[in-house]
């Protein structure tokens, strides 16, 4: 008996020798953290550290595998000490060690690493955002204050988010009872994925008791995310690769997540198929619908995704079939993580990321979808929604401003808990641009003066005029931005004035001061001018004169060897145009000139071209073509020495290509 023991003793020293040198290998560590099993990874890596071996890939894996999982705390123990080791990192682990600081409160330090982290990634959107962005600490606290939150009432001890309200009840992610946390955590979303719950919404806002979503419980695949159709006929949801009995395995043998489609059959979701795009090599996941549910928006790390995962649209066809999926584009995607999207009822987009200047881990950010499909600005949606952790999964009732978010801050009841809100106040910040308009020399104030607003692009947003009083209002602008105000009226010349508006509501003052262009003239001036013969000076104008330089007009509109003007270029065109409208006497050569590169027959027929292509242009503006003449130069008037075979700089050869609007009479 003593023999069996010691048999079983032996063996089972065996085994655990043989465990324990296993999760204290270096291999064995690599290949969890390729696998994405961050939860194993860390284990073992932990234990080599434990033993006494400690190298700079170890902690930099170690950041990374807590950062993956939304663990910042720890995994800002870890960056600590991987800056210790070394401060030159790539430029990665300066964002995320940035972001980790964000989780401690420490926005100081956040700043001064992002500052270093914008040095070294200069072409990220991440960088341009941190640059252009210096006080979204402030802008982030005008948009706070605007929800009240309280615990939604069906959180478990462990991961609880990702709700939606359907028949009248709300469905949620889960991992209770599910044998635990649940490791298979995805490095682009952060989140296990387990099953769908529901439970009953009551009219004094509490909820039932949470039961199953399906009646039919399938324990050999986890599913999330849901979002239904208006009719609530269709369901499409995220799963992890699991089809007609098998689990399906990228190339590293992973099983990802794809997005499939259910229908309701006799009280039961049936029919399940997954969507055609999508692939056993990449992710797909969390769906949400557009208002007229003609597109699914979903988040996904398929090739060309700009980060670590993007937001996608596709098309739906009236027939069920899909188009193939559209990237959003860099307007809304980074280099990190955009998941979780929702669209409200408003046709706003709501989504999770990490790339943008925020509080700390994901934050939630909204945008306004134009009814051209254009995102408007990107904000920040503010405490207390947004913390110093991972916040996402954000929905709303557009009718009554109530909804649901998931978060993994401090004193929840588990990894994730999902939140109820109510808005209090929407996030619309607008001012009125007020001002008058006066002469700059006598403050006489001037009626119907012409006043255009642009936007920062030089689009025109609005046109009016002063009234009798001079006085002007641009009403309902919104805050943050820049303008320019242009305005013109005969006898003076166009004013630009850049503004600013504040991040607040209210109002903002501009007062618009005119110089005349014409001065009066004495009456010998008007005598030399009937009998002279040479060029007539009026004023700063002249025969001769290039109204491009006067009016401090760029000189060239065109991309190189085209002849199509530019959008970027028409508003400064438009310029000539209201001059031309002012001064109807005046007439205009147009002379177009390149620089010296090409052969010598092909500048000027591209010359030509521009020079024609700009006189075109302002007769669509609606100047006569009477008033216009037009030639191309090729390089035959260069402006410096820039010739064929001198070696120039491209600023040099900037400098010839240029479109000139000689006045030939006035």
């Amino acid at each position: 008996m003593r023999i069996k023991n010691l048999s079983y003793t032996v063996l089972f020293l065996c085994f655990f020798i043989k465990i324990n040198a296993q999760t204290t290998s270096t291999k064995f560590a690599d290949k969890q953290y390729d696998d994405y099993a961050y939860a194993d990874a860390i284990k073992a890596y932990e234990n080599i550290v434990n033993k006494g071996k400690t190298d700079e890939k170890i902690v930099q894996r170690l950041g990374n595998c807590y950062y993956f999982i939304g663990e910042l705390q720890e995994a800002l123990k870890w960056f600590d000490e991987l800056f210790r080791m070394n401060e030159k990192q790539e430029a990665e682990y300066l964002y995320r060690y940035a972001q980790c600081l964000k989780s401690d409160g420490n926005y100081r330090k956040a700043d001064e690493i992002l500052e270093k982290f914008n040095q070294n990634a200069v072409l990220e959107k991440r960088a341009a955002l941190s640059r252009n962005d210096k006080n979204y600490l402030e802008e982030i606290k005008s948009n706070s204050g605007r929800f009240e939150i309280a615990d939604a009432g069906i959180n478990s001890p462990y991961s609880d988010y990702g709700s939606v309200v359907y028949d009248n009840k709300i469905v949620f992610t889960s991992a209770r009872d599910t044998g635990g946390i649940g490791k298979n955590n995805f490095k682009w979303t952060n989140k296990s994925f387990s099953k769908l719950y529901k439970a009953e919404m009551m009219p004094d806002g509490a909820v039932g008791k949470p039961k199953l979503f399906q009646k039919k419980e399938n324990a050999k695949f986890n599913e999330s995310t849901p979002v239904f159709t208006k009719d609530g006929r269709t369901m499409y949801f995220t799963r992890n690769n699991f089809i007609d009995g098998k689990r399906g395995k990228s190339e590293k043998q992973i099983t990802l997540l794809k997005l499939y489609k259910a229908e309701l059959i006799n009280d039961e979701w049936e029919n399940i198929k997954e969507l055609p795009f999508n692939s056993d090599q990449y992710s797909t996941a969390h769906p949400t619908l557009s208002n007229d549910e003609k597109y699914l928006y979903f988040a996904s790390d398929m090739p060309g995704t700009l980060g670590q995962s993007d937001l996608y649209k596709v098309k739906i066809n009236e027939d069920g079939t899909f188009e193939k999926p559209e990237n959003l584009g860099s307007s809304i995607n980074t280099e990190g993580r955009e998941t979780f999207p929702f669209i409200s009822g408003d046709n706003e987009l709501y989504f999770a990321s990490d790339g943008r200047p925020g509080l700390g881990g994901l934050d939630v950010f909204v945008t306004k979808i134009n009814d051209d499909g254009i995102f408007e600005e990107i904000q920040n949606v503010g405490e207390p929604i947004n913390s110093k952790q991972d916040d996402f999964g954000f929905t709303i009732d557009s009718k009554n401003r109530i909804g649901f978010f998931s978060s993994n801050r401090e004193a929840g009841h588990g990894l994730d808990d999902i939140y109820r809100f109510r808005e209090t106040r929407k996030l619309v910040c607008e001012q009125d641009l007020i001002g008058y308009v006066n002469d700059a020399e006598s403050n006489e104030m001037l009626s119907n003066a012409a006043l255009t607003l642009f936007d920062e692009n030089f689009i025109a947003i609005k046109t009016i005029s002063s009234d009798e009083k001079g006085n002007y209002i641009f009403a309902k602008i919104k805050c943050g931005k820049k303008y320019t105000i242009r305005a013109s009226k005969n006898d003076y010349g166009i004013k630009e004035i850049p503004v600013a508006i504040k991040r607040a509501n209210g109002t903002t003052t501009v007062v618009i001061p005119m110089d005349k262009m014409f001065k009066p003239m004495t009456a010998k001036a008007i005598e030399v001018k009937k009998v002279s013969v040479s060029p007539v000076k009026i004023g700063a104008i002249k025969v001769g004169t290039d109204l491009a330089k006067l009016l401090h007009i760029p000189m060239n509109f065109f991309d190189l060897g085209k002849a199509t003007i530019k959008k970027t270029s028409e508003p400064q065109l438009q310029k000539i145009v209201d001059m031309l409208n002012q001064y109807p006497a005046i007439k205009l050569d147009i002379r177009s000139h390149t620089d010296s590169r090409q052969s010598d027959a092909n500048n000027m027929i591209l010359s030509e071209k521009r020079a024609q292509s700009t006189k075109n242009w302002l007769v669509q503006k609606g100047i006569d073509e009477s008033r216009l003449t037009a030639k191309g130069y090729g390089e035959t008037k260069l402006v410096n020495q820039c010739a064929d075979g001198v070696k120039c700089t491209e600023k040099q050869h900037e400098q010839n290509r240029r479109s000139e609007f000689i006045i030939t009479n006035l």
